[in-house]
C-alpha cells in the first residue's frame, strides 16, 4: 500500500482545522447531552459528522466582505465561520448575552459583523439571501463572495432553483454548497428527488459543480478553494457538493425508525471526518498524538466553559419583548 502523502499545509494550518473540528464535533455532542439531561430545551439539528464540509470551505472566506447563509443544521458553520462559542452557547440557552440577545435560538444564529447572514428555519430560504449579499458584492466590487450552505432536502425547493437561475442570470459571486448526508428530514434523497444526479440536475442551470467526498477534509479544502476561487475572479456562480453522513437524526430525540439498523454506528466507525483527519496526518507525520492531544484538551476546556457560562448568564428582561422587532425610519 502506497504511503499517504503530506497534505501541503503548514503544520499551523493544520492545528487550526483539526482545531475547528474538534470544537464543532464537541459542541454538537455536548448539546446532544444537555438535551437529554433535561438542561436544554427544544430541537436542535446536530451537524455531527459533516464537520469537514463546514471547515473545509470557510477556510477559504478570507475576505472581510465574504459571507456565509446557514441552514436549520447550522451550529457547525457559525463555528467554521469563527462565531464565538460562548456567544452561542448563550443564544441556545435565551440569553440576552447570546448572539442574538436570545431571540434566535438554534435555527436563526447570526453574528454579521463575522459575515454570518444567519441561520435559517425555512428549508431552501438561504440560496436567495446568499443570491443577493452576492449580487451586493459584485456591485460593490469589492473581491467578495457569498456562500450558503443547504441540504440534498432543500434543492427540492423552488426557490432554490430559482436562486441558482438568478445566480447565473446575473453572474454573480455565489457558492452553492450542497451537504448530502442521504436524508431531507426523515426521508431518503433516493425517493424524493426524480433524479439520483444532483450534479447533473445543478448543473442544468449553467453553473459548474464540483463533487467531493465530504468526510475527507483535505478534499473538501481543495474543492472548496477551486469554486470559491472561481467566483471570487468574477466568473460567476458555482456549485459545490459534498456527501457525508449525518451521525444523529433529524433533530434531538428523532427515533430514526427510518434508518437501516446499525447505518449511524457504521458511518461513525468507517466515515468520521475527524478519524480520517487524524489518520492522514499522524501517517504523514505531519502531526504527532501529542498535538492533537494537546488540542483535544483545549477544546474540551472550552466548551465546559461555554456551558457553564450559558447557565449563569442572564435571561432577557420582559420589558424589552418588543426590542428590535420593528424598524422606526
Amino acid at each position: 500500500m502506497a504511503e499517504p502523502e503530506a497534505t501541503g499545509l503548514s503544520k499551523d494550518r493544520l492545528l487550526e482545522l483539526y482545531r475547528q473540528l474538534a470544537t464543532i464535533r464537541e459542541f454538537e455532542e455536548r448539546i446532544n447531552v444537555e438535551v437529554n439531561a433535561g438542561r436544554l430545551a427544544s430541537f436542535y439539528h446536530l451537524s455531527s459528522g459533516q464537520e469537514a464540509n463546514a471547515v473545509g470551505v470557510c477556510a477559504h472566506l478570507d475576505n472581510p466582505a465574504d459571507t456565509i447563509v446557514s441552514n436549520h443544521r447550522g451550529h457547525g458553520h457559525c463555528i467554521a465561520r469563527g462565531a464565538d462559542v460562548q456567544a452561542m452557547m448563550k443564544e441556545l440557552c435565551g440569553s440576552s448575552e447570546g448572539l442574538c440577545k436570545g431571540r434566535g435560538g438554534t435555527m436563526h444564529i447570526a453574528d454579521i459583523d463575522r459575515g454570518l447572514l444567519g441561520a435559517n428555519g425555512v428549508v431552501g430560504g438561504g440560496p436567495p439571501i446568499a443570491v443577493g449579499a452576492a449580487l451586493a458584492n459584485k456591485l460593490r466590487g469589492d473581491g467578495g463572495v457569498s456562500v450558503v450552505f443547504l441540504g440534498d432536502g432543500a434543492v427540492n425547493e423552488g426557490a432554490v432553483f430559482e436562486a441558482m437561475n438568478m445566480a447565473v442570470v446575473l453572474s454573480v459571486p455565489a457558492v452553492f454548497v450542497i451537504e448530502d448526508n442521504k436524508y431531507g428530514e426523515f426521508t431518503t434523497g433516493a425517493y424524493m428527488t426524480g433524479t439520483g444526479d444532483l450534479r447533473a440536475r445543478t448543473e442544468s442551470f449553467g453553473l459548474g459543480v464540483t463533487e467531493v467526498d465530504g468526510t475527507d477534509l483535505f478534499a473538501v479544502h481543495e474543492a472548496a478553494g477551486s469554486v470559491i476561487d472561481h467566483a471570487r475572479r468574477g466568473n460567476g456562480p458555482a456549485g459545490l457538493i459534498c456527501h457525508a453522513p449525518r451521525f444523529h437524526g433529524h433533530f434531538t430525540g428523532d427515533p430514526e425508525d427510518y434508518r437501516p439498523e446499525g447505518e449511524a454506528a457504521e458511518a461513525r466507525r468507517d466515515s468520521d471526518c475527524i478519524k480520517i483527519f487524524r489518520a492522514r496526518v499522524l501517517a504523514t507525520g505531519q502531526l504527532t498524538p501529542d498535538d492533537l492531544a494537546a488540542v483535544d484538551g483545549a477544546v474540551t476546556e472550552a466548551i465546559d466553559a461555554a456551558v457553564a457560562a450559558a447557565a449563569a448568564a442572564p435571561r432577557p428582561d420582559p420589558v424589552d419583548v418588543a426590542a428590535d422587532v420593528y424598524v422606526s425610519y
